[in-house]
């Protein structure tokens, strides 16, 4: 058998309809499983609360329950276990007969006040909130909505910094477009409403974790991105132009007369964007690269290099 229901709300017999509900609201929001997940002593004291104001919060079983006719899990008495021929059951009324009379205490009736409803005001949820157990069942047979499904989506570089529409398959067979926001960040977590399970009182919600795809030209180092950019030998020597991709496309490098493999050239704005949508910076790490074949001229070059003018990278 239940406990007494007025012990487990924690309020007197002569409580009133309002001291009732606000007693079942706060007991019910610090134990409900939104709030304490995964906690079973929590979701057991939720559902203690939830059948507690079953009894109390209802204007005719309240005044069955204070007669000794229904006991604390809604069940008939038989004649003897009332106490007082039937006047107060196992924590009956005062003597006398029920205390209230029709209307509850204080002649206020408890008539109209709903479990889902109250919990649907705590939680957002409709009827029984977010969490509550089906029709029949779960807690205090509440509606129930639908679980939140929970998924990782892999995003280029390209659209966290711009935007745009990537397709995801959830385990049941359902395929959904997600907007990648502009500025998205690695690890961030989108909320995309009703599209979790399905329930009674309506769908869950679909959260989303991005994280980014490794890419074929741009790497992040800290909150920057850089890439390598081969250039020619004599571009290295004598300085010169070379085309360089960019998330934006492609731009013209002006490269540095002497410039060595390492040099690192900043493209200001052409980034990773914060979290405030601010674009940081690209660099281009220069790499001085030889031939695809061998060339007589420049290995007669690098003869006359080595022999009349050796130096050491070393040293330097």
């Amino acid at each position: 058998m239940a406990s007494d229901p007025y012990q487990v709300l924690g309020v007197p017999r002569t409580a009133s309809a309002d001291e009732v509900r606000k007693a079942f609201r706060k007991l019910a929001k610090a134990n409900h499983p939104d709030t304490n997940p995964d906690n079973k002593a929590a979701e057991e004291r939720f559902k203690q609360v939830s059948g507690a104001f079953d009894i109390v919060g209802d204007a005719a079983k309240r005044k069955k329950f204070d007669a000794g006719e229904i006991d604390a899990d809604g069940r008939e008495t038989f004649g003897g276990f009332a106490r007082g021929g039937g006047q107060g059951g196992p924590w009956g009324p005062p003597p006398g007969g029920g205390p209230f009379g029709a209307g509850g205490p204080h002649g206020q009736s408890f008539e109209g006040v709903d479990l889902g409803d109250i919990l649907g005001e705590m939680f957002g949820g409709g009827r029984g909130g977010p969490r509550g157990g089906g029709a029949g069942g779960g807690f205090g047979g509440f509606s129930q909505r639908g679980s939140d499904v929970r998924a990782r989506l892999e995003i280029d570089l390209e659209d966290a910094i711009k935007g745009g529409k990537k397709r995801i398959s959830f385990s049941d067979g359902r395929t959904i477009d997600v907007t990648i926001p502009k500025g998205a960040q690695e690890g961030q977590t989108l909320r995309l409403k009703g599209q979790g399970s399905p329930g009674r009182s309506g769908p869950g919600d679909a959260f989303i974790e991005l994280s980014f795809a490794p890419h074929a030209v741009f790497r992040r180092e800290g909150d920057v991105l850089v890439m390598d950019v081969p250039i020619p030998v004599y571009d290295a020597v004598l300085g010169g132009k070379v085309e360089a991709p960019t998330p934006d496309g492609p731009v013209t490098l002006t490269v540095p007369k002497g410039a060595n493999s390492g040099t690192r050239l900043r493209l200001k704005g052409r980034g990773l964007s914060d979290a405030k949508g601010h674009r940081g910076d690209l660099f281009a790490r220069l790499v001085v690269t030889l031939p695809d074949t061998p060339d007589a001229a420049l290995d007669a070059l690098a003869e006359t290099w080595k022999r009349e003018r050796p130096y050491s990278p070393k040293k330097k």
